[in-house]
């Protein structure tokens, strides 16, 4: 079959989005079908598009051997919210040219959020008379909603008419998360309609490593016990209950924080780690996906935690999975679909949503369980090579999809 990807976000950008559909991509290619992917130009989280990539409308583009076609984009970075509309917006219209320079298709796959973005895939599907797969990650306006961003019944009605609106004019819908799946089940979505394409992780890259020496001393971690965060530093993580927890554990020199990413939330997460006088934590920015295995291998645990919302019930964090197959224990802050997950794994421990005393206590836990803590790692990396390597996951994506 050819594939046709659409989404807003993808390499080289970083990110869980980014890094699940090109790893889509590339399975799909292995499994002797033919993909292209329609994509911005890359702007996210930064709000700064690459030299290379200034000037243009359009580009053809290569991304691991995967055709690439970007089109314009409104860059924004941490803007009112307006601003972050036209960024939607801006290649809701635009991508609509990378379609059709694209070529034929059979399967249109497009990822939400952004929910506008289906509209073109819509308009594209009938173009190219190819199926639709609307892959959804986030449900949206629901996740919006509960955590605030949007307030304006009127838009809220208007995006759930107009997720409604999509959801039927779909072949199959695609969750990302269990959780995603029953709330579609619950509202009558029959089960035919719906498959599952959840995150998973790169075994090859992801591995377990010794200690990167060299990179120990130069971050000064030379005897500590160390503790990572990746990923995006958002509302939704609840960040401040790592640095509550540092606060807590201070007076112990052997726990270290490290935080590995970027998002809207790390400014501020910076000037309360300065206020709170935390000699403890640093903060290092983005980091290659390359990188991350390096900086694993430092890590005696890796903490994963989101808000205390029943709409995380049904998240998986996708940054547990290279934790997992490094052999990197998770310390996961949440409730849910996750913990069970991690509970069946055996990979890690699992505390109360934004308890910042709870989380202290499991990472002493961790530290005084050393041999057992070990074997949790292990734990986790058998657990994803036997159900999440991305051949798998896609190979019964596939299935669901015939």
């Amino acid at each position: 079959m050819r594939f046709l990807i659409l989404t807003q976000y993808f390499p080289p950008e970083t990110g869980a989005a980014q890094v699940r559909l090109k790893e889509l991509a590339k399975g799909l290619q292995r499994q002797g079908h033919e993909v292209v992917v329609v994509t911005a130009f890359p702007n996210h989280p930064s709000g700064i598009i690459p030299e290379k990539y200034r000037g243009y409308w359009s580009m053809k583009d290569e991304v691991e051997g995967l055709t690439v076609y970007r089109t314009w984009v409104y860059p924004v970075q941490r803007g009112h919210f307006w601003k972050r509309l036209l960024n939607y917006f801006s290649f809701t219209f635009s991508s609509l040219w990378g379609i059709l320079k694209a070529g034929p298709c059979d399967v249109l796959f497009v990822e939400s959020p952004p929910l506008f973005l289906g509209m073109t895939a819509v308009l594209g599907s009938r173009i190219k008379r190819a199926q639709l797969v609307f892959n959804v990650s986030d449900l949206w306006p629901e996740s919006a909603v509960a955590l605030g961003l949007v307030t304006n019944k009127t838009m809220i009605r208007m995006t759930e008419a107009l997720e409604t609106w999509l959801y039927n004019r779909s072949w199959k819908l695609s969750a990302v998360t269990l959780g995603i799946r029953d709330t579609w089940l619950k509202r009558g979505i029959p089960a035919k309609k719906i498959s599952f394409l959840p995150n998973g992780v790169n075994l090859e890259l992801f591995r377990s490593l010794p200690p990167d020496e060299e990179m120990k001393e130069r971050l000064g971690l030379i005897d500590k016990f160390v503790l990572v965060y990746t990923g995006t530093m958002g509302y939704a993580q609840g960040l401040e209950t790592i640095l509550e927890a540092a606060k807590i554990l201070s007076s112990e020199p052997h726990y270290h924080f490290l935080f590995l990413g970027d998002g809207t939330e790390k400014p501020k997460l910076e000037v309360m780690a300065e206020e709170m006088k935390l000699t403890n934590v640093q903060f290092l920015g983005f980091q290659p996906v390359t990188d991350m295995p390096r900086y694993l291998s430092l890590a005696a645990g890796s903490i994963i935690p989101l808000k205390k919302l029943k709409l995380f019930e049904g998240a998986r964090p996708s940054k547990m999975f290279p934790a997992m197959g490094c052999a990197v224990p998770v310390i996961y802050s949440g409730e849910g679909e996750a913990v069970e997950l991690i509970k069946e794994a055996g990979a890690g421990l699992t505390v109360e949503p934004e308890n910042p005393i709870e989380m202290a206590k499991a990472i002493r836990s961790l530290y005084e369980l050393s041999d057992q803590g070990k074997s949790m790692g292990e734990n986790g990396r058998r657990y994803v090579e036997e159900h999440y390597s991305w051949d798998s996951i896609v190979s019964k994506w596939l299935q669901e999809l015939k």
